[in-house]
């Protein structure tokens, strides 16, 4: 199966330069380019890609809005992965809100980048590994002084089983496999 990639940036050398690298791989082919946010979101809708590479600020509409309209559209079944060279928490969060399956850095390693393209067709969500840990850690500490999360206690074992590895960072597939379960049930217990 080819990976068909959407690169959203306004920048033309990074664009050439994340073409360059995906389509040294067999199984992925870059579909399209566009140099802003409504260049992306209309290319979504024509060329139909697996993945868009959004990068967050682009002209005419940023990449969080953009991320938002084409998750938002039924029509479109591209999974919209964040790409940007800012770490902030605030775009991170807003990122996932918008509907984007992960945000990355693009000071990432070249082999990140290709195992997070094919990560994202999955539908698995991922972050960048520095944010995950700031985050987690964030989010950690902020546990400590809070009252637990409403409706936990009505979780079975094996939800809160799941919650857990979830928190841990793993995705469907490795929680299925850690517990001998059908990636489709992990899927459920996460929903």
């Amino acid at each position: 199966m080819t990976v068909r990639i959407l690169l959203a940036d306004d920048e033309a050398l990074v664009r050439a330069g994340l073409r360059m690298i995906l389509e040294a791989e067999p199984d992925l082919e870059v579909v399209g380019e566009a140099a802003d946010g409504v260049d992306a979101l209309t290319m979504c809708r024509e060329l139909r890609p697996d993945v868009a590479l959004v990068d967050i600020r682009m002209p005419r509409l940023d990449g969080i809005q953009a991320a938002r309209r084409i998750s938002a559209d039924p029509a479109i079944r591209t999974a919209v992965v964040m790409l940007t060279t800012f770490d902030a928490d605030e775009h991170v969060v807003e990122a996932l809100r918008a509907g984007a399956t992960g945000f990355l850095l693009k000071s990432m390693p070249r082999e990140q980048l290709v195992a997070a393209v094919r990560t994202a067709v999955t539908g698995d969500a991922l972050l960048a590994p520095s944010l995950l840990r700031r985050l987690l850690d964030d989010f950690v500490s902020r546990s400590r002084t809070a009252a637990p999360a409403q409706g936990v206690e009505q979780l079975t074992a094996r939800e809160e089983e799941v919650l857990r590895l979830v928190a841990r960072g793993l995705s469907n597939a490795e929680i299925a496999g850690r517990l001998v379960l059908g990636e489709g049930t992990v899927k459920t217990h996460v929903a």
